[in-house]
């Protein structure tokens, strides 16, 4: 999952090291814009659906953050 994940990052902006980030949303190393895309990155990729109450920063600010809110979407 996690790969899969960092794929998708790197597809989004592959100028960022995205597996060593620990402030991916806090240092604005996505745009509002890349978070849209990477929601329904994410929505497609794992058949979630991540809802307005998930829209976090905490929830996509590292790559670990990300995994754990697609795992607790998936075990919904």
């Amino acid at each position: 999952m996690r790969e899969l994940v960092l794929e998708i990052l790197g597809d989004i902006n592959p100028d960022v090291d995205f597996d060593k980030a620990t402030a991916i949303i806090d240092d604005k190393l996505l745009d509002s814009f890349d978070i849209v895309t990477l929601v329904g990155e994410l929505n497609d990729a794992f058949d979630i659906s991540i809802g307005v109450v998930d829209l976090v920063p905490g929830n996509f600010n590292t790559v670990d953050a990300i995994v754990g809110l697609v795992a607790r979407l998936q075990d919904l």
